[in-house]
C-alpha cells in the first residue's frame, strides 16, 4: 500500500539538504549521461560499418591476381598473376559450397559515353549474371544481364540511376542505345546501388567485352558467395581457392602477394567482434562512473542516518520495525539515484537525437542513438544502484538501539 506519510517525510528530508542532494545526484546523472553518449556513439560507428558491408553480400568472397614475392619451383619472384576464363571455370568446377559465381572485368573507354548529344564518363564493368546478387544490385526497371546475353555475346548494358539521369534525363533508357568506344550498346535495365559512387556505373556482358574490346579471355577479379553465412565454411572456401590457384599459376601457397582474397564474412565478423568488445568496454566505464556516484549517495545516506539517529531511536521505541526503518532509507536512496539517473538518461537521449538529426552521416558514422533495450538496462542499473547505495546506511540504521539513540548528540 502507498504510504503517503513516508513519502512526505522522504521528500521533506531531501528538501532540507538541497545542495547536498544535488551534488550527490549529479554524479549519478553524469554517469548515466556519459554512458548513453558512449553507447550512442558506438552505435553510430557500428551502423556506419554495417552500411559499408551492406553494399555487397555479407558472405561474398573476392579474389584477384597479384605479384609473386617468393621464388617457387624454379621460378623467380615478381611474376604477375592474372586470371582468365579457364580459371573461372576451374573455380566453378572444383570449389564446393559456392552459391553465386561471377567475374568482374574493368573496361577502359577511350572516349566519353554518349546518347545523342549527351556525353559522360562512367565506370564500366563487364560481369556475369550472378553479379547482381553478389553486389546487391537493385533493378529499378528492365532487367540485369542474363545467360543468353553471355552465350550470344550480346551488346547490352545495365545503367546506374545517376548515369541514366546524366544521359537520358527524364527519358526512359530501356531499348535505347549508348555509344561505348564507338559501338552501340542497348540499354536493357536501370539499377540503383547503396553506394552512390556505383550508381555512375554501367554493367556489360563479360563475353561481349572480351570479344569486342580486349580480344583476350582475361576476367580480372573472380567473386562468389558461399552457400551459408558460416564463417568456417567461408574460410574453407578461401583456403581452397589459394590451394587451387597455387597449383594452376605455380606459386607457393604461403605467398600472400601472389593473389589477394577478400572475405567479406570474415571481415564483417571481425568488425562485429570489435564492436562487441567496445560495447563491453563502454558498459564497464559507464558502470564504474555510476558506481562513483553510488558511493556518493551511500555516503550521504550514512550522514542522514547519523543525523537522524535520535529520531530513528524514538521510532523504534514506539514500535517501528527494523524493516520500516530499512525501507525508509532504501526508498530515499532509490529516489535520489532514480531521479538523477533519469535526468542523465533523458539528457543523453536528447543529445544523441540532436547529433543524429544535425550532423551529416559519414562513411563510418551513421544514425547514432540508443534503443529501448538500452533504456531498460539503464533502468535496471539505476534500481540496483539505489539499493546498493542504501545497503550500508540501512544496515546501520537497523542496528540502532533505542536507548543508545536517545543518548546520541
Amino acid at each position: 500500500m502507498f504510504d503517503i506519510d513516508k513519502w512526505q517525510e522522504i521528500l521533506s528530508t531531501i528538501k532540507k539538504n538541497k545542495l547536498r542532494t544535488f551534488l550527490t545526484g549529479f554524479s549519478v546523472s553524469w554517469g548515466i549521461f556519459m554512458l548513453i553518449l558512449l553507447l550512442g556513439s558506438g552505435k553510430g560507428l557500428q551502423n556506419g560499418v554495417q552500411d559499408e558491408f551492406s553494399g555487397d553480400a555479407v558472405n561474398s568472397i573476392w579474389v584477384g591476381g597479384g605479384q609473386t614475392s617468393l621464388a617457387y619451383n624454379g621460378l623467380k619472384p615478381g611474376r604477375n598473376i592474372m586470371f582468365d576464363n579457364a580459371d573461372f571455370d576451374a573455380v566453378e568446377k572444383n570449389i564446393n559450397n559456392i552459391e553465386n559465381l561471377s567475374a568482374r572485368l574493368g573496361v577502359w573507354s577511350s572516349s566519353p559515353i554518349n546518347y545523342k548529344n549527351e556525353y559522360g564518363t562512367f565506370d564500366l564493368k563487364a560481369v556475369h549474371p550472378n553479379h547482381k546478387v553478389i553486389e546487391k544490385i537493385n533493378i529499378l526497371s528492365g532487367r540485369f544481364i542474363n545467360n543468353i546475353d553471355i552465350e550470344q555475346y550480346r551488346k547490352v548494358a545495365v545503367i546506374g540511376i545517376e548515369a541514366k539521369n546524366a544521359l537520358f534525363k527524364d527519358e526512359s533508357p530501356i531499348g535505347k542505345y549508348v555509344i561505348i568506344n564507338g559501338i552501340n550498346f542497348k540499354i536493357v535495365g536501370v539499377f540503383s546501388d547503396k553506394r552512390d559512387r556505383e550508381n555512375r556505373r554501367l554493367y556489360l556482358p563479360i563475353s561481349a567485352i572480351q570479344r569486342i574490346f580486349t580480344g583476350r579471355d582475361d576476367v580480372g577479379i573472380i567473386t562468389m558467395t558461399s552457400k551459408s553465412n558460416d564463417i568456417d565454411q567461408s574460410r574453407e572456401i578461401e583456403a581452397n581457392l589459394r590451394n587451387l590457384f597455387s597449383k594452376r599459376k605455380t606459386f607457393a601457397k604461403d605467398d600472400e602477394r601472389a593473389i589477394w582474397i577478400s572475405n567479406n564474412l570474415e571481415e564483417f565478423k571481425d568488425f562485429m567482434d570489435l564492436f562487441k568488445a567496445i560495447n563491453i568496454f563502454i558498459w564497464v566505464i559507464g558502470v564504474f562512473t555510476i558506481i562513483a556516484g553510488v558511493v556518493g549517495v551511500s555516503n550521504i545516506m550514512l550522514v542522514v542516518v547519523n543525523e537522524r539517529t535520535k529520531e530513528i531511536g524514538i521510532r523504534k521505541a514506539i514500535g517501528a520495525t527494523p524493516w520500516a526503518t530499512i525501507s525508509l532509507i532504501i526508498q530515499e536512496s532509490i529516489i535520489i539515484t532514480a531521479v538523477s539517473g533519469y535526468i542523465g538518461l533523458v539528457l543523453g537521449v536528447v543529445v544523441m537525437e540532436f547529433v543524429a538529426n544535425n550532423i551529416p552521416d559519414s562513411q563510418f558514422f551513421k544514425n547514432p542513438g540508443v534503443d529501448i533495450s538500452t533504456a531498460i538496462y539503464a533502468t535496471i542499473v539505476l534500481i540496483i544502484a539505489g539499493v546498493v547505495a542504501s545497503y550500508f546506511p540501512a544496515r546501520k540504521a537497523a542496528r540502532i538501539k533505542p536507548i543508545e539513540a536517545l543518548r546520541h548528540e
